[in-house]
């Protein structure tokens, strides 16, 4: 299987570094249609890219940057200079692309007419080098086919995503399953292969990292409730409400037990242990990564219940949502 010209790629990033320079080098001989969208680095990222002879769209640094803004004004400037394109491919500037998934994914979507969205298996480059790393390889492993939603790295049909109107880009995440929404409404499916996609490096080596990574989650999760949340999609609905449960909830009517009952009220502290300990024993992975993710899952669920209080804040006060960054 080959590459046809049909197909490009836009890679977004900011001060990836070297990992820029490996994405943009595991896509050198695949396809000639390649533009990096830069959000403001100062690591020498454009300089980087132009050197391997990559076309480069910098973002003007007066309008906020978002990773949906990113994507769009890249599909935008890659179809002017190449109109033709029937597919493109997303990917984040801190991944590196496997040797044949373009051609994989092009494939599949030549064949099946009504997808509009396919990707396949993202893996952590570093996954065992610390949990926070293991946690982003474990959360990329998802079914095999039809699915509801992809991640930043997909390969797209440019009519589909151009009926749609692309990202929502005032979206600071969450952006691409709040897409996928809008083109399964319109009738596309999504799908996940059973094929090596790209390799990421998340960086992540302190708890505080993942913290900031859980909040954004937790602010995506309110957003897209509030935008999709209604019936029939129920757009992320269980995931704001089991964040204001275990994250509010639960601490809440603790106090409320200590204040009546004293001390005997901590016993109702017992229920997080429990939850872990069903989460673990539910789990499908070795025990050691199934205890691991159970008690993050857990412990997630603080700082997603702050997510969601920022963007609620925001909401009420009319302010704009600026970036939740981890890296």
């Amino acid at each position: 299987m080959s590459v046809t010209p049909e197909l490009g790629v836009v890679v977004i990033g900011r001060n990836e570094g070297q990992r820029l320079a490996r994405c943009l080098q595991s896509l050198a001989e695949r396809t000639d249609s390649v533009l990096y969208v830069d959000s403001g680095s100062t690591d020498g990222s454009v300089a980087l890219a132009q050197s391997l002879g990559v076309q480069v769209l910098a973002l003007d640094l007066r309008i906020p940057f978002t990773a949906a803004r990113a994507r769009n004004e890249g599909f935008a400037a890659l179809l002017r200079s190449v109109p033709g394109l029937h597919w493109v491919q997303f990917v984040d500037g801190d991944c590196e692309v496997a040797p044949r998934w373009l051609a994989t994914a092009q494939a599949f979507l030549q064949q099946h007419a009504d997808v509009a969205v396919v990707c396949g298996r993202r893996r952590e480059r570093f996954a065992r080098q610390t949990p926070y790393n293991l946690l982003c390889d474990m959360e990329w492993d998802t079914p095999v086919g039809e699915a509801r939603a992809c991640g930043g790295d997909a390969l797209m049909r440019v009519q589909a995503f151009d009926a749609v109107g692309g990202f929502r880009p005032g979206l600071i995440a969450g952006e691409e399953p709040e897409l996928c929404v809008r083109l399964r409404a319109a009738g596309w499916k999504v799908w996940r292969l059973d094929a090596e996609m790209t390799l990421h490096d998340a960086a992540m080596t302190r708890f505080s990292q993942w913290w900031r990574r859980s909040q954004r989650a937790g602010f995506a999760y309110a957003e897209g409730a509030q935008l999709h949340g209604a019936p029939p999609e129920w757009h992320w609905v269980q995931e704001s409400r089991r964040a204001w449960l275990w994250g509010l909830g639960v601490p809440l009517v603790v106090v409320l037990a200590c204040l009546a009952l004293g001390a005997w009220g901590l016993l109702l502290l017992a229920v997080y242990p429990l939850q872990v300990v069903r989460l673990a024993r539910r789990g499908q992975r070795t025990p050691k990564e199934n205890w691991l993710q159970a008690v993050f899952l857990v412990i997630g669920k603080f700082p997603e219940m702050l997510g969601q209080l920022k963007f609620w804040r925001q909401r009420l006060l009319a302010g704009k949502s600026t970036l939740i960054e981890y890296k």
